[in-house]
């Protein structure tokens, strides 16, 4: 293999192996866990989604993928997607897809995109 490309390799490997970050959800009295990176394949739905001007998909398809519980499990199945998007209040959602992805975004500004 490429010197270069077992570099790249071994970088991203190390950032997946760190610890669980954390943020609390008061409203659901719960911890959700993310790690610091995740997978090109794992943001390509995501970055298709919001470049087809679906902000709000894009949001819950970001938790789905990265929310993780305490074990490091995903937190939400696949088929949990329609229910985050038409039965948990939005602005919770927005709250953790905002710690998991490093962005501070509000309510309005995600609904004008």
């Amino acid at each position: 293999m490429n010197n270069v490309l077992d570099k790249a390799i071994s970088h991203f490997r190390e950032k997946l192996d760190k610890e669980l970050h954390s943020f609390h959800v008061d409203e659901w009295q719960i911890d959700v866990f993310f790690k610091e990176t995740t997978s090109f394949k794992n943001e390509s739905k995501i970055l298709n989604l919001q470049q087809e001007g679906k902000a709000v998909e894009a949001l819950v398809e970001s938790i789905v993928v990265k929310a993780l519980a305490e074990d490091g499990k995903r937190m939400f199945k696949p088929a949990d997607r329609v229910t985050l998007l038409n039965e948990v209040d939005p602005a919770v959602l927005i709250k953790i897809a905002s710690a998991i992805n490093g962005v501070e975004e509000t309510f309005e500004e995600v609904e004008k995109n």
